[in-house]
């Protein structure tokens, strides 16, 4: 079997208030790229995971890795081995990680069926992994894995994601916030809310990598209709209304930042 993980970004992020369980109230946009990780699995004796790609190095230790964790929440009558070809950063926003354990969930799927209290499950591992199993646009609230549809009035836009290769932890993001709440997400379909939404962590997240502000502002230098950072950052997005002109603007970021890394998609 092979699956995609789809990199995840928020077109819009909103956060409201600190809970008392530490964890804080989101309303978020969830959108998906066409591109991500590559997880390939075979039938196997016992669950076994290899990581290779651009980014495998970054996950040291593949017992605690969320991929693993995934399989171990969910009953199956045979193990996987997984080869994870990592071409996502790591803490970069794009729920990387959360995208792994969505596709080995769509995996469990195939081959097994899923037990009824899936979602639960999913919620267990991380906020964004029900969002990412169907990956697919959606509302999410309360800490993101309360979810709502959303309509597909941005599927197939052009999109740029790009990251100045610095990991940006999602924890110190979180505690950076002023806790200033500073409304709810916009009505109307996706592209209004998005247009007329706001990323609530970019503020905090420059505070932490001052590289965001500059990647922030090469991509408004390329004439999308949107530019935002995604999640927590530090990666960033754009979205075109041409893939000429996506692919245009790639180049010239590419020409000015040789270092940065990119990658270039659609919104499914």
């Amino acid at each position: 079997m092979r699956e995609t993980a789809y990199a995840k970004i928020n077109l819009a992020l909103h956060v409201r208030r600190r809970r008392e369980d530490g964890y804080h109230e989101l309303e978020t946009v969830f959108a998906f790229v066409d591109r991500g990780d590559v997880l390939r699995a075979t039938q196997s004796p016992r669950d076994r995971l290899t990581t290779v790609g651009e980014f495998g190095g970054a996950l040291t230790d593949p017992f605690d890795n969320i991929v693993m964790r995934a399989l171990g929440a969910l009953p199956r009558f045979e193990g996987m081995d997984i080869t994870l070809k990592k071409n996502l950063p790591v803490a970069a926003g794009l729920g990387g990680g959360s995208a792994d354990a969505g596709a080995i969930f769509r995996m469990v799927e195939m081959s097994h069926g899923l037990p009824d209290d899936w979602r639960e499950r999913a919620a267990k591992l991380g906020a964004d992994v029900p969002a990412c199993i169907e990956s697919r646009t959606c509302i999410g609230r309360g800490t993101g894995t309360e979810l709502e549809p959303a309509d597909d009035s941005l599927s197939g836009t052009p999109v740029l994601l790009v990251n100045p290769r610095v990991p940006l932890s999602t924890g110190p993001v979180f505690q950076h916030w002023d806790g200033e709440d500073r409304g709810a997400l916009p009505e109307g379909d996706v592209r209004t809310v998005s247009l007329e939404g706001r990323n609530d962590l970019e503020a905090p997240a420059i505070s932490l990598c001052p590289q965001v502000a500059g990647v922030l502002a090469a991509l408004h230098g390329t004439s999308p209709f949107l530019a935002r950072m995604s999640g927590s950052g530090a990666t960033c997005f754009a979205l075109f209304e041409t893939e000429t002109a996506r692919d245009e603007g790639a180049a010239r970021i590419a020409a000015e930042h040789p270092g940065w890394w990119q990658m270039k998609g659609k919104l499914r």
